[in-house]
């Protein structure tokens, strides 16, 4: 008799302990595949500190092939899901097409960024769902406070040093407490010209901080923010983000570089596409995890609208805490139901407190109803973090050993661009790349994706202003697509030049968001002419189109030390005689590039 086929959907904290516990329980009895865009678990409670400094990046990740050996590791993302069939098509990173047969599906996608109406923040905010994004963050802020270090205009070093944070819940509340501390750290090293410290604002519409926990640790959060310097304003948000800065609600303008956005999330789009009964963006389940009428499917986690039999009529809340516990209800009724373990059992909880770790030793936790403030909280907050981590304990409290003795290390190391992490996206745990897959089609929504129309296969014209789009529209006022400075270009960045230019075509947005690879393009290869094929998912060859551009070609940096205009290496050793400028040669000069988006004018440099 054949194993049984399960397969689980997502690796966060519900698909995770999913995946652990029917290892444990199925003993080899079964098929066990996990479909993820990432090789690793990431511990999102401690990501604020990757940010800020504190923790190296991989100390918050836990490799999935070496946690979880007796279950299949399938790097990619689901695109179709044929529930009549029990088929599931899947895209990989590098763009190539899959599919996945099951008897079980477990559906444990996890949340995206949640998005507003408001003009703008889809073009100039980043979110805080993901490792690259995390990164990105820690190297932003980095930029602008050197930046503003150098910088002669006092305006220019108050924006550049002044940060806003929407959204005053567990993750905005603690990206704020530890981005005052990393940055003040930075000025007593190299104190501003204008003797300015940086400015952290944190924006909620809600009438205190952390309004969906307990009043006595919403009020020591808002004391310790406040002794801290943060600018907390309760009842105000955004009513527009510009390239210079934000538009409140109550209408004051704040220059700045940097937004955040951290007003929560919203169940992955993915079981939207399923076509059965959902509350509120989450599929709707029984107690017992599984879909109503559909015996083989299951849903864990922030995509199932779970009841919550301790308070009748309401669902449980998309918190890490909840969905760790459904991972291991829905794994045991998975087992029961192909007679691998025991009986049914239906989610209960019962609540064991919140921590919120506000940097230092400054915490404010409530275990088990007990409210706790200062060093002791500081103490069970860190405590609880390691006691639910599922590896890389040791290296964790080493890294908070070495930061509390050691001064931390602000540098750049320019891993993860603005346009790699935008803020509408159905995959915020990777980074978009050049030239590689993109997001799925399905999963657009927001103000975004609410300008953007299908390309696939017509003239329509491709989201303006987005990353990526083919196409990009100048607005007074905005940071997408500002023209790049005399230095960058001078810098011998790889610039872009019109389609058909030989410096490479950007697929149609329908081709990127369903995560194809790109077509094979022929394009003259700028230093022979011979044509050269776009390679489909993988990094872009040097001197070919969406690489970086060999020496001494157009856009590039001028050859150094060439005696007697002696030609580079690899330029032809004549160059055409040059044509004077008119409609059909226009004047020499830095070109546009299509083959990736252009993110210099969001603040980076």
């Amino acid at each position: 008799m054949s194993r049984p086929r399960i397969l689980i959907v997502g690796a966060g904290f519900a698909g995770y302990r999913t995946a652990r516990t029917l290892s444990r329980l199925t003993r080899g009895r079964a098929h066990i595949t996990l479909l993820n865009p990432t090789d690793y678990f990431l511990y999102l409670p401690l990501l604020p500190q990757v940010a800020a400094g504190i923790l190296e990046p991989r100390r918050v990740t836990v490799s999935l092939s070496d946690s979880l050996p007796d279950v299949r590791l399938v790097l990619g993302e689901a695109e179709r899901i044929d529930l009549d069939d029990g088929t599931l098509r899947y895209t990989g990173p590098e763009g190539e097409e899959g599919s996945l047969s099951y008897d079980r599906l477990v559906l444990a996608a996890g949340s995206v960024n949640k998005l507003l109406p408001i003009p703008g923040v889809a073009e100039h905010a980043h979110g805080f769902r993901g490792l690259p994004e995390a990164l990105y963050l820690r190297d932003h802020v980095t930029r602008q406070v050197e930046l503003a270090a150098s910088a002669d205009d006092p305006e220019a070093c108050a924006a550049r040093c002044t940060f806003v944070v929407v959204g005053a819940g567990y993750t905005g509340t603690e990206v704020a407490a530890h981005g005052q501390m990393f940055t003040d750290a930075q000025v007593r090293k190299h104190p501003l010209r204008q003797g300015m410290r940086p400015r952290w604002m944190l924006l909620d519409v809600a009438p205190r901080v952390l309004p969906e926990m307990d009043g006595k640790l919403s009020a020591t959060a808002d004391r310790v923010l406040r002794q801290r310097g943060v600018d907390v304003r309760m009842g105000t948000s955004v009513k527009e983000a510009t390239h210079d800065g934000v538009v409140l609600t109550d209408g004051e303008f704040v220059r700045t570089r940097t937004l955040v956005w951290c007003v929560g999330v919203r169940p992955d789009p993915l079981v939207e596409s399923l076509g059965l009964p959902m509350e509120k963006g989450r599929l709707l389940v029984d107690p017992h995890l599984q879909v109503p009428g559909r015996p083989e499917l299951f849903a864990c986690g922030d995509v199932a609208a779970v009841p919550d039999l301790e308070n009748p009529g309401s669902y449980t809340p998309m918190t890490a805490q909840h969905a760790w516990r459904h991972g291991k209800v829905a794994a045991e009724n998975v087992a029961a139901s192909l007679g691998l373990g025991g009986s049914r059992k239906p989610y209960r909880h019962r609540d064991l407190g919140f921590v919120v770790d506000l940097g230092g030793a400054k915490a404010a936790a409530n275990p088990l109803g007990v409210t706790l403030s200062g060093v002791p909280a500081g103490a069970v907050t860190r405590g609880y973090h390691l006691a639910a981590m599922p590896g890389n304990r040791v290296r964790v409290a080493a890294d908070w050993l070495l930061d509390a003795v050691l001064p931390r290390q602000a540098v750049q190391l320019g891993l993860v661009r603005s346009w790699s992490v935008p803020l509408d996206t159905s995959s915020p745990e990777v980074a978009r790349v050049a030239g590689g897959p993109g997001r799925r089609a399905d999963a657009r929504s927001g103000p975004g994706a609410a300008l953007a129309a299908d390309t696939d296969g017509s003239p329509d014209e491709p989201a303006k202003g987005q990353p990526g789009s083919g196409t990009t529209q100048v607005r007074p006022g905005s940071w997408a697509a500002q023209p790049r400075t005399e230095p960058e270009t001078a810098k011998g960045r790889p610039l872009s030049g019109p389609p058909g230019s030989g410096h490479g075509q950007l697929r149609s947005e329908s081709e990127t968001a369903k995560g194809r690879p790109a077509a094979a393009t022929e394009t003259a290869a700028p230093t022979t002419g011979e044509p050269v094929r776009n390679r489909p998912g993988g990094e872009p060859a040097r001197n070919q189109p969406g690489g970086e551009p060999a020496k001494n070609q157009p856009g590039g940096e001028p050859a150094k030390n060439q005696p007697g205009g002696e030609p580079a290496e690899n330029r032809p050793a004549a160059a055409p005689p040059p044509r004077p400028p008119g409609p059909d040669h226009p004047a020499p000069g830095p070109v546009k590039r299509t083959d990736a988006p252009d993110d210099s004018g969001k603040g980076d440099s």
